[in-house]
């Protein structure tokens, strides 16, 4: 007897004794989890459901939590400035054995379903197993330290550039949209914060890279698409 069920979005077709790598689900090792969502059932008889087979489910034990291979992502732009990035990843996974495949009653089984680890299910799961867990001893309480003046806008999100400008050298700015990824809405954005030239974005520190990025409301993307790289290879010409 075999099944087809759904689970993270993919369809798998089992028997009893297979061993299965799924998406990750919210489940420990060694745990009984069922999989309620049956497309198809074969085997002496074949039953299709529409789109699930009633009352038909898939019991698995949970053997262990792992990573797939990883896969390798190759980043290439356009505008080529040397601005080339290999990315890797390795997909979150949990293997599992199939046990029972249940023709019916599998809504009366009382085993805990099978839940993604990343669906709204997962984490409320996670949420109530947290909440559930022992508190520990609260330690005893330290006598208050006087509050510290509230840290300026500027050091929370990093040190402001000490290069800024009140207006471009010589009334002549320059072309700022030749960096991959600024038109003409975020270089007149750049100019109102006081970066006119090439020169000044090569200068940035990373503490000013996250100034600027808080500011200009895009986390990553100076460093994603390489601004530094590109500013200081414009200011040389």
């Amino acid at each position: 007897m075999f099944a087809v069920m759904k689970t993270g979005g993919k369809q798998y077709k089992v028997q009893s004794g297979d061993m299965l790598r799924v998406e990750k689900l919210a489940a420990d090792a060694g745990e009984t989890v069922q999989f309620n969502e049956i497309l198809m059932l074969g085997g002496d008889k074949t039953v299709v459901g529409a789109p699930l087979v009633d009352g038909a489910a898939v019991q698995a034990e949970v053997v262990d939590q792992i990573k797939g291979e990883k896969v390798i992502n190759f980043v290439k732009r356009r505008r080529k400035h040397g601005s080339q990035r290999t990315k890797g990843h390795r997909q979150k996974l949990t293997l599992v054995r199939i046990g029972e495949i249940l023709a019916s009653g599998g809504d009366k089984s009382g085993v805990k379903a099978a839940i993604g680890a990343g669906s709204v299910a997962g984490v409320a799961v996670a949420a109530v197993a947290a909440k559930a867990a022992p508190k520990k001893a609260a330690a005893p309480k330290k006598a208050a330290a006087p509050k510290a003046a509230a840290a300026p806008a500027a050091e929370v999100a990093g040190v402001e550039p000490t290069n800024l400008l009140k207006e471009a050298r010589g009334g002549q700015p320059d072309d700022l949209k030749k960096i991959s990824g600024v038109g003409p809405k975020l270089e007149g954005t750049l100019h109102e914060i006081g970066v006119f030239h090439f020169d000044q974005i090569a200068a940035w520190s990373p503490a000013e890279i996250a100034y600027m990025d808080d500011r200009l409301s895009f986390k990553g993307r100076i460093e994603r698409d390489d601004w530094i790289a590109q500013a200081t290879q414009f200011a040389a010409e």
